[in-house]
């Protein structure tokens, strides 16, 4: 009977009637219908029930405003919901009977899930209902969000609430076809508030590409903005938020974007440099062909010069998304990471097999009792004995101490950009105050060492300019390299496979050689790449902008090598083979050695002087204990400090790889 009258009763409100009548032909239903179909507990009430009024197309109330508000739900589609297997009176829960009075209360989604979740937790059933759980995520989520704060024209209701987004009778499983389809509707949902953003993402490639061509994988507002965490996107974290989801689509444009500096401060955290929206626009992105985009090049120098005001025709070929794989479109790109490859491979390869075999032939040695070989120094005068040699003038002294704590602070600040992803270069450059004062401690560093290098120009034109006839430039004295490191090189080598003795030296060996010169080589790709990043404007009025991609890449590569040379093969050959045990050596510190040690070090010099008569003339007195100390103490700072440096970036590289 109840079927019987349901069905007459809607095909009669499928017939085309007035909306009163629609209204009225329920209520004469409902009235009419058995007791028995309402006589169980309202919590019990079938969806049937509901739907016998709300299951008819057309079917409303006048709201609050006098206009008909529809209250039609189509039973198919919310079957087909997440909501699908709950009944109506599950959520309305202030309907007790029907027909039910005016004025049903809103439902509070936050409180329903939220209690559903309660009674979840409460019976062991999270993993069953894990979804469930997401969505309360969500919730508090979206309870931080703007759309949960009072509207500032009226704070009596919030900005948005669930509802305002959501149909909470046709919210569908992720995956599904229909949400799917419900995603492609998201613009017109989120255009109901905004709708000026509406309309310029309508013309933009996206709104096209979504509203027109129907694409499921075209982004929506949601993609861009968060679902739950909306906020304003003039805060930094939303910012932040934004560029990281341009990503999502554009998975190779974000990678090569977060190779320049734009993208190394934008991934430690910091939006003073361009993202991806101050370059291409918002909600009227357009490709870069179309006349619009603001990345056309007709366009593209005007949007550079809204960061920077100098900004010359060079920016315009500035490729912020170049790569190192593609030849075709990035040639000088390939070019320079290939050189960069085959030299960081080469220098490791050569020092690092030869720190190796060092160490094993020197522990070897020690460990067969040989230690080092006597060297004769007590013949001399007993007033000469326990005398230290004087290794290293006061300028050297002053020179390599600036030179190291200027270069731990380059290693520091510019490593924390070239691995901004990682954990510790985001904390260090908080604690340091940001990127742009890392920046400006990186340039006072590099205006240092910059300072040494022009003292050492100023220093050949003074002192060994004049004597360049006398001057014996490839002797032992002297620190240009000559064929005698070539056969250093080939006896040292012979020595290490337990093919000969070990070979003497003078007052520079050719390892000692290399450390030299490897800062001036450095400093050539790694000062003249920063340089031209530094004076930006400059550098764009006479160089095409791709200048920039080649300056950026060899700069980081550069001082990669630098890094890991120094402070693996310096600390090695001056600090950490077995004869310099217990590390470190002072000797740069004080400016002496002792004089065994300088025998035994370099034995040719020492031979030298002490043949000539000039030996004493070199020594001078034991470091003074508070000079010994103070020594100590620094290299072992400087030691820890450099040794930490290594560890994090060679970390972050095999993660990287």
């Amino acid at each position: 009977m109840n079927k019987k009258l349901l069905t007459r009763l809607g095909n009669f409100l499928r017939s085309g009637r007035s909306p009163r009548a629609l209204l009225l032909a329920g209520l004469v239903g409902l009235a009419v219908a058995p007791a028995a179909a309402f006589a169980q507990p309202a919590d019990k009430m079938p969806n049937e029930v509901c739907l016998s009024c709300h299951g008819n197309e057309g079917f409303g109330m006048p709201g609050p405003d006098g206009k008909m508000r529809a209250l039609h739900v189509v039973k198919d589609r919310f079957d087909q919901s997440v909501h699908g297997k709950r009944m109506c009176v599950e959520c309305h829960k202030d309907i007790t009977a029907v027909p039910h009075q005016k004025g049903v209360l809103k439902v509070s989604c936050v409180t329903c899930h939220e209690d559903l979740w309660a009674a979840a937790k409460k019976e062991g059933k999270t993993q069953e209902f894990a979804r469930l759980g997401v969505v309360v995520e969500q919730i508090e989520h979206y309870m931080k969000s703007i759309h949960a704060r009072p509207n500032r024209e009226d704070q009596s209701r919030t900005n948005a609430t669930c509802y305002n987004c959501h149909n909470a009778h046709y919210v569908y499983p992720p995956g599904s076809a229909a949400r799917a389809e419900w995603r492609l509707g998201i613009p017109d949902t989120c255009g109901k508030c905004h709708s000026a953003q509406r309309v310029e993402y309508l013309d933009s490639v996206h709104g096209r590409l979504v509203m027109g061509a129907g694409s499921p994988a075209a982004p929506v507002c949601s993609d861009c903005h968060t679902t739950h965490d909306v906020d304003r996107p003039k805060l930094d974290r939303i910012k932040l938020v934004i560029t990281k989801n341009c990503g999502n689509c554009h998975a190779e444009n974000s990678r090569s974007y977060a190779n320049t500096y734009h993208g190394q401060v934008t991934t430690l955290g910091y939006t003073y440099t361009a993202t991806c929206f101050d370059c291409h626009g918002n909600h009227d992105i357009q490709r870069v062909s179309h006349p619009r985009s603001t990345m056309h090049p007709g366009n593209r120098l005007q949007s550079c010069q809204k960061c920077h005001a100098g900004a010359t025709a060079g920016f315009v070929t500035f490729q912020p998304h170049a790569n190192t794989h593609d030849f075709a479109r990035y040639p000088y790109m390939w070019i320079t990471a290939k050189f960069m490859m085959v030299l960081i491979i080469s220098v490791f390869l050569f020092f690092w097999t030869h720190c190796a075999l060092w160490f094993y032939r020197e522990y070897k040695e020690r460990k067969d009792g040989k230690g080092r070989p006597h060297v004769l120094t007590a013949d001399l005068p007993p007033h000469l004995r326990g005398k230290y040699f004087r290794r290293f003038t006061p300028a050297w002294i002053v020179a390599h101490l600036f030179f190291a704590l200027s270069l731990m602070v380059l290693a520091l600040t510019g490593m924390i950009a070239f691995y901004a992803e990682t954990g510790w270069a985001q904390y260090i450059a908080r604690a340091l105050g940001g990127p742009q004062v890392a920046a400006y401690l990186h340039r006072i560093a590099a205006v240092v060492i910059l300072g040494i290098f022009l003292a050492h120009l100023a220093y050949f034109a003074i002192v060994l300019a004049p004597k360049w006839r006398t001057f014996k430039w490839f002797g032992h004295t002297s620190l240009v390299p000559g064929l005698q490191d070539v056969r250093d090189i080939i006896a040292m080598f012979k020595w290490f496979l337990g093919k000969g003795p070990k070979p003497v030296f003078g007052r520079w060996s050719y390892w000692q050689r290399f450390d030299y010169w490897a800062p001036f080589w450095g400093l050539m790709i790694v000062g003249g790449s920063g340089l031209l990043l530094w004076f930006k404007e400059a550098t764009a009025a006479v160089l095409p902008g791709w200048v920039f991609n080649v300056a950026t890449l060899a700069h980081g590569e550069e001082a990669f090598l630098a890094i890991v040379f120094l402070f693996t093969v310096h600390f090695f050959n001056e600090h950490f083979r077995p004869d310099k045990y217990p590390p470190p050596d002072i000797s740069m510190f004080t400016g002496a050695v002792a004089l065994e040690e300088f025998a035994h070090e370099h034995l040719i010099e020492y031979q030298e002087l002490l043949k000539s008569g000039e030996l004493e003339r070199h020594l001078v007195d034991v470091p003074s204990p508070a000079m010994t100390a103070g020594s100590k103490i620094l290299g072992v700072v400087l030691l820890a400090f450099g040794l930490a440096i290594l560890a994090l970036v060679l970390v972050s590289f095999v993660r990287s790889l």
